[in-house]
């Protein structure tokens, strides 16, 4: 929000909340991603987040998934297909994990300071946002220098 210094600015707050989550893999090489938004998180959406990039990159393909160590990321009851690796990020370390970014560009651009009647809302305000997310839109946010190496 853009306000003269000094100045305090006034922005929509709200007190109560509703919560959804987006669950996602992205390729910040090609742009590609999949995800999902639910209003809940646990392992078993980690479960079809998985299986479903499994299925996305078939059977003579394979994907290191890079991701932090949230509980439903290491669960015991966690099915990783063999076509997937998991790469585990260093505690406090977001700024690793190229889809952390996404979620900082939604935030920035379409999610914060805004106040939704309902969670049916909340979920189609996220949905809204992701669809604003092309190829390369992704593979602008999400570029770093180690990935020019990797091409």
């Amino acid at each position: 929000m853009w306000a003269e210094r000094g100045s305090r600015p006034t922005a929509v707050k709200q007190t109560e909340y509703e919560w959804a989550y987006i669950s996602a893999a992205v390729n910040p090489i090609t742009g590609r991603a999949l995800g999902v938004i639910t209003p809940d998180m646990d392992t078993s959406v980690m479960n079809d987040l998985l299986w479903n990039l499994s299925l996305e990159l078939g059977e003579h393909r394979h994907a290191v998934l890079v991701w932090d160590g949230a509980g439903f990321h290491t669960s015991g009851r966690l099915e990783v297909p063999g076509n997937i690796t998991l790469l585990r990020l260093p505690p406090y370390s977001p700024e690793l994990n190229c889809v952390e970014r996404i979620w900082l560009w939604m935030r920035g651009h379409d999610l914060s300071n805004r106040a939704y009647p309902e969670q049916p809302d909340v979920e189609h305000a996220i949905a809204e946002s992701c669809s604003r997310l092309d190829a390369g839109r992704i593979r602008s946010i999400c570029h770093t220098e180690w990935l020019g190496r990797i091409e």
